[in-house]
């Protein structure tokens, strides 16, 4: 674990030697704060002319469609993270170096795997705010939103798979990067093919998208299948990766 950490220290830190990470940062800050913004006022104008006087739901109306636009934002955002962690190894032909190292071909791909995932985390922890802003302001459900951000971290922790895994078999970052844009959207996508598939391969194509497997975050319950679906497709995309810079070490 220690030779993991190592790793996950020296590549986040390199994040910030470039201006990805900045860059990146703000465009996802920049998204979510319009998204935010819009969110809350179209609820105080609902509120306004609510002729009901039925109760909304803060966590409904406002962190639901958030936390549902932060997914959309990280599937875009996510392929600038993961297209150098091996690419730019295999252009600059130190990836021989890297897999004939003493460290297992496993604690590398860990190691730039939490990477990536902590410099998402430290994303994620600045949107916090918006959840502050609506406890100070109004009553929302604590459990639906801490919930609702696990699930993005499951979801984000198989895109961050992909990403590895596209960037291990190319030393172009932008094929890299489009592969994994191109792979994910089609995984977020797959749902909607499920109404027009029929009954039984409807069920496969919704259990297929992550973004059905999210559903019950956002409602505040952790399914063991939820966590067990976004935990089997990481370690496929992981295990793949690790068969991929195998093979290159043999050739």
């Amino acid at each position: 674990m220690g030779k993991i950490w190592t790793i996950a220290q020296k590549e986040f830190k390199t994040y910030f030697t470039s201006p990805l990470a900045y860059v990146v940062i703000s465009f996802f800050l920049l998204l979510t704060g319009i998204s935010f913004y819009s969110l809350f006022n179209r609820f105080i104008q609902i509120s306004t002319y609510n002729v009901s006087n039925k109760p909304l739901s803060i966590n409904k109306e406002i962190m639901g469609y958030l936390l549902g636009n932060m997914n959309i934002f990280l599937l875009m955002l996510i392929p600038f993270v993961t297209m150098r962690l091996f690419s730019e190894e295999r252009k600059s032909h130190t990836i021989e170096l890297l897999i004939t190292s003493p460290i297992t071909l496993m604690d590398i791909i860990l190691g730039k795997f939490l990477s990536s995932l902590m410099l998402i985390t430290v994303m994620l922890g600045l949107t916090l705010i918006y959840p502050i802003i609506l406890f100070a302001t109004g009553n929302p459900e604590l459990g639906p939103i801490l919930t609702g951000y696990f699930g993005i971290i499951f979801q984000t922790c198989f895109y961050l798979s992909l990403g590895l895994l596209f960037s291990s078999m190319t030393e172009n970052q932008i094929v890299a990067g489009l592969i994994t844009f191109v792979v994910s959207l089609y995984f977020y996508l797959v749902s909607l093919s499920a109404f027009s598939a029929g009954p039984v391969w409807g069920e496969v194509l919704k259990y297929i998208s992550p973004i059905n497997h999210y559903h019950n975050f956002l409602k505040g319950i952790i399914s063991s299948a939820d966590v067990v679906y976004y935990i089997s497709l990481t370690g496929i995309g992981l295990f793949l990766t690790h068969r991929t810079l195998d093979s290159y070490r043999w050739r």
